[in-house]
């Protein structure tokens, strides 16, 4: 049975709004087409749609009742509404409400590499040591923050929160709508330098999520990041967890290991002695885990009993999950990357091509928003090319790179993800490891649908 989430007397005094019928939701959604029976549609007014034009189809979809700034036209007169003067705002006073009430252990996650994957395995470990609310997909911004706590259980034990910014002020307000107790930075790379004067701007963007922490919060920072010390002076007062293979870090990997089912990590937790094993393979892996055991410490949970469970998580769409492909002309794998990049994440995905056995291809999409400096930094991704026996690109960023590669290593450059897919379905054979990666806007998943559709196992 889904969990209570609001009664129409609790959603009106949150958001100061006047109820329209005796009700209650189990779920809160803004958009009409995912509505779930019990939800609470909220009508959001953007700059090219309305959501009060889809209140009766939200309603007729089994929504428990809608919150509108005006009554819609063909409203009827017994349909559960709540009336509030700016339905934007009743999201966010909804999100502060849920967060006033709950008594979970909450944790805050950015950085410009990695957050989702850290966020995902943080919510997958502490859901085996209690009811753990987490971000879905990446609803990380000013919507995404406060739909993400209006939908927290009353009664969860953990929340893992993910936090996303593009400009200097975003994460400000949603740090101090999360009030975390914990927040995570990553990292900090190139990602979004079209809007930054450089790598200084973003770490300071991303040192944002410390406004809200807690008092007696915890800073969990990156200690092989150059930005580290300039990360921990911005947490100055709060207690500070280092993490990656620097003496700098608390949570130290002293060997990893890369075996068939991920990758073996001996570990110093803060002056304790522990080897797990995780179900990644890549440096960046080995960072991340490190991370997210230094997260479960600062939430009070059990440590060893997270490092037991990172053996089992799952690989994520778009960001490393690795499909087995039973092509006409034999087997291969494809690394599915094509959810974003930067500079860092690129080059971490090429690392993890470069450790598998076969015939080793990379498909690389433009990366996009690095700012002035893009074109070297594309064509600088050659170095990390070399243990890559093929490279196929599209875009006009990545043809800097298809001219900067060995000729023997140029698969071959289209314009665009459409035009290289059939060029590189075209060039495989049996055995080969195909890793996909791009910014979401260049559209590789064309690339990767065509290697999907050689499957012969797949229903016709």
């Amino acid at each position: 049975m889904a969990d209570l989430l609001w009664t129409s007397e609790e959603a009106a005094k949150a958001v100061d709004g006047t109820p329209f019928g005796d009700w209650a939701s189990t779920g809160i959604t803004i958009d009409s087409r995912a509505v779930a029976k019990g939800d609470l549609f909220i009508a959001i007014k953007g700059p090219s749609f309305d959501g009060h034009d889809y209140v009766q189809a939200a309603l007729k979809a089994g929504a428990s009742a809608a919150i509108v700034s005006h009554i819609p036209k063909d409203c009827r007169k017994d349909d559960n509404l709540l009336l509030v003067r700016d339905t934007t705002k009743a999201l966010e006073q909804l999100g502060i409400a849920a967060r006033a009430r709950s008594n979970a252990k909450i944790i805050a996650v950015t950085g410009s590499v990695g957050k989702t994957g850290v966020k995902e395995a943080l919510a997958s470990v502490l859901s085996q040591q209690g009811k753990t609310h987490a971000t879905i997909g990446n609803l990380n911004n000013h919507f995404g923050l406060p739909l993400t706590l209006a939908r927290m259980p009353r009664d969860c034990d953990y929340a893992v929160l993910e936090l996303g910014m593009n400009h200097a002020g975003e994460l400000t307000p949603l740090s101090h709508m999360a009030k975390p107790h914990a927040a995570i930075i990553t990292t900090i790379a190139s990602a979004h330098l079209e809007h930054f004067n450089g790598l200084e701007g973003i770490c300071d963007a991303k040192c944002e999520i410390f406004a809200g922490l807690d008092q007696d919060g915890v800073a969990i920072l990156n200690a092989d990041n150059a930005f580290f010390d300039r990360m921990k002076d911005a947490a100055l007062g709060h207690r500070i967890l280092g993490f990656g293979t620097s003496s700098k870090a608390d949570f130290k990997a002293i060997d990893a290991t890369p075996v068939a089912t991920g990758t073996d990590i001996k570990a110093d937790l803060n002056g304790h002695a522990l080897n797990y094993t995780i179900a990644h393979q890549g440096q960046h892996w080995v960072g991340n885990s490190l991370c997210v055991l230094a997260g479960v410490v600062a939430l009070g949970a059990d440590v060893k009993q997270a490092a037991a469970h990172l053996g089992q998580l799952a690989q994520l769409k778009g960001r490393g999950a690795v499909h087995h492909i039973d092509a006409p002309f034999g087997s291969i794998q494809v690394i599915d990357e094509s959810y974003n990049a930067n500079e860092a994440s690129m080059r971490a995905a090429l690392e993890v091509l470069s450790l598998k056995e076969g015939r080793r291809i990379a498909v690389l999409g433009d990366m996009l928003e690095l700012g002035p400096d893009e074109v070297n930094i594309h064509a600088g991704l050659v170095d990390a090319c070399d243990p890559i026996d093929l490279v196929f690109t599209c875009g006009p960023l990545m043809k800097h790179l298809h001219d900067a590669l060995p000729q023997a290593k140029r698969g071959a450059h289209a314009p665009d993800s459409k035009h290289l897919a059939p060029l590189v379905v075209q060039s495989l054979r049996a055995g080969d490891i195909i890793s996909i990666k791009s910014s979401k806007g260049s559209r590789t998943v064309i690339v990767l649908d065509a290697l999907l559709d050689l499957d012969v196992k797949k229903e016709t």
